[in-house]
């Protein structure tokens, strides 16, 4: 019987009898083990570390308008000067932006650059760059060239000067600081705002870290010129000319207009002409498409509509430095106020539904009231000196609506620490919500007009109602918010203190940041109800939807307009207030 040998001598002798397959199975293995290395990192370098957007150009990302509803301030109604900017809080269910990077990576958004420069924990201004269209001189400086044309009745020119601030005023009768005082007119924001941003401390040239694009035509002298004996084809003649200029600007594909602002500082009415009727009034420049999407500060804004944003008249005081507001917030809360209130203004004998007539009758018969009546000619409503001494010595100032919602003088009375008395809450409280806190209850108080109207409220005895501490108390809320109600001298910066631009700009940044982290996020409000605008600023922080609200019956927008305040009755409020503007007050 034959015998086997072991499988492992068998292969032994095998090796020893010839070199040629040990040679041919280690090629064979080291050939394998190359290939498989090779594909390894043919694999790891080829495919791992392309990154998809790298390979393609930034195209412009086309965008419907998409109103934000996420601008809300911050809740802590007691702030004094010294305290931190109020920023515009994002709603809780916003993600990181490195989360929303992680969960939207395939897209290649053209704001997200922006986006990451707050991230940059170093850089000051992360996430606050500003970069300003170089506009043809046509939308602005030829403007105050041709400064005699700006208004019907006045000669503009000096109202330009001083950057926007008008002549300087004299404390002939000591009611004013020795410094930092003007001639400033009403209307005059477009140019004083667009001066304060060339101070601006984060200005870029890059627009791709810009956190919002600032647009600086001046609005308001623009349809001002405009308003009377001219057709509607030259009223809207420059609007359109810059809604032309601007789409074709690469800054504005890339959020098609969202992250724009502008300034118009007039009444939102002169910019909301309704019809192609060359009777109607105003231009249409916030109809147009472009507009639509842009932001636009005005001193009055529409409570039905989402794109423009009430900001501050302007008020007689523009400092240069910190020390001449604290100086000025300190004298208005030493002052001795021998009025318990006061009002300066005409009545409207054209306008049933006005309450200035019953306003008059009222201060006229009490005791505790001091009353300027304003009206054509001569009149001590003229002088920025009587008017502010009046209301440095009132507790309560009266401010009813003037031709339209709003009016100057509430601004110079909370300038001189008078707590005023509102009547209609679009005259403040749907109005300046990035300026004015929430609660109004802090620093005014709130009489109904039909209070007025059916004479059931005497305004004297309401207002002796209030406990003194009470009073003084809401002084001194007015006073301290005196830094954010002015606009600094745009030749100089404040140091430490937020005025009025500072809150308005801040307020566009966090605008936009939020509507941008809405987009990454693939969140869309499609319940947002724009005749409703006026609600969502009110809105707590968080929420986004609204409902019924006490003050409905003031904001109801008929369908007809000649029932109610709305459309037509709006151009006509933004008539009168022209007419007016021959009397010389505010």
């Amino acid at each position: 019987m034959r015998r086997r040998l072991p499988v492992s001598n068998a292969h032994g002798e095998m090796e020893k009898s010839s070199g040629k397959p040990q040679s041919s199975r280690i090629c064979f293995l080291a050939a394998l083990s190359a290939m498989f290395w090779f594909l390894i990192f043919y694999f790891h370098f080829t495919v791992l570390s392309t990154d998809p957007a790298a390979d393609r150009s930034v195209e412009p990302v086309s965008f419907d308008p998409i109103p934000s509803n996420t601008q809300h301030l911050d809740q802590n109604q007691n702030r004094n000067q010294n305290e931190p900017l109020p920023t515009l809080h994002p709603l809780p269910s916003t993600p990181p932006l490195k989360q929303l990077d992680a969960q939207h990576e395939s897209k290649n958004y053209p704001f997200l650059r922006a986006l990451k420069t707050a991230e940059n924990k170093s850089d000051p201004c992360g996430g606050r760059y500003i970069y300003v269209h170089d506009l043809p001189p046509q939308f602005n400086e030829n403007m105050l060239k041709e400064c005699r044309s700006l208004n019907l009745w006045t000669n503009f020119c000096k109202f330009t000067t001083n950057a926007g601030l008008g002549p300087p005023l004299e404390n002939v009768d000591g009611v004013f600081s020795n410094t930092g005082w003007y001639a400033t007119n009403q209307f005059t924001v477009d140019v004083i705002f667009s001066n304060r941003m060339k101070q601006y401390e984060c200005l870029t040239k890059d627009s791709s870290i810009a956190a919002a694009v600032f647009v600086p035509f001046y609005a308001g002298f623009d349809i001002a010129r405009y308003l009377w004996g001219y057709n509607i084809s030259v009223r809207d003649s420059a609007s359109l000319a810059l809604q032309d200029w601007l789409m074709k600007r690469p800054e504005w594909k890339v959020m098609g207009g969202r992250d724009h602002f502008l300034v118009g500082g007039r009444i939102t009415w002169d910019f909301r002409r309704l019809t192609e009727l060359e009777s109607d009034w105003g231009n249409k420049l916030l109809f147009l498409p472009a507009s639509k999407n842009m932001t636009m500060l005005v001193v009055e804004s529409s409570p039905w509509n989402a794109n423009d944003y009430a900001i501050p008249y302007p008020t007689y005081f523009h400092p240069d430095k910190d020390a001449d507001v604290f100086l000025w917030q300190d004298r208005m809360s030493k002052l001795e106020r021998k009025w318990l209130f006061s009002f300066a203004g005409a009545p409207r004998p054209d306008n049933p539904k006005s309450i200035r007539g019953q306003l008059i009758d009222q201060c006229k018969k009490s005791s505790v009231c001091k009353l300027l009546e304003c009206d054509f000619g001569e009149s001590k409503c003229h002088s920025p000196s009587s008017i502010m001494q009046m209301f440095q010595s009132s507790l309560f100032c009266l401010q009813p609506q003037g031709d339209s919602y709003t009016r100057r003088s509430a601004f110079d009375s909370m300038l001189a620490g008078c707590i005023p008395v509102f009547f209609h809450p679009g005259s403040a409280y749907t109005q300046y919500t990035w300026h004015l806190p929430k609660n109004y209850t802090k620093y005014s108080v709130f009489i109904p007009e039909d209070d007025i109207r059916k004479r059931n409220v005497s305004i004297e005895e309401r207002l002796k109602q209030i406990p003194p501490e009470t009073v003084k108390a809401m002084r001194e809320v007015v006073i301290s918010l005196i830094p954010r109600l002015i606009y600094a001298d745009p030749r100089s910066k404040l140091e430490t203190l937020k005025d009025a631009f500072d809150v308005s700009v801040q307020a566009i940044i966090d605008k936009v940041t939020n509507l941008r982290k809405d987009i990454v996020a693939g969140r869309e409000d499609k319940d947002f109800i724009e005749e409703n605008s006026w609600k969502y600023a009110l809105l707590e922080e968080g929420q986004r939807s609204v409902g019924a609200h006490e003050w409905d019956p003031f904001f109801s927008k008929p369908k007809d307009a000649s029932n109610g305040d709305s459309g037509s009755l709006s151009a006509e409020a933004a008539k009168n207030s022209w007419k007016n503007e021959q009397r010389g007050h505010s």
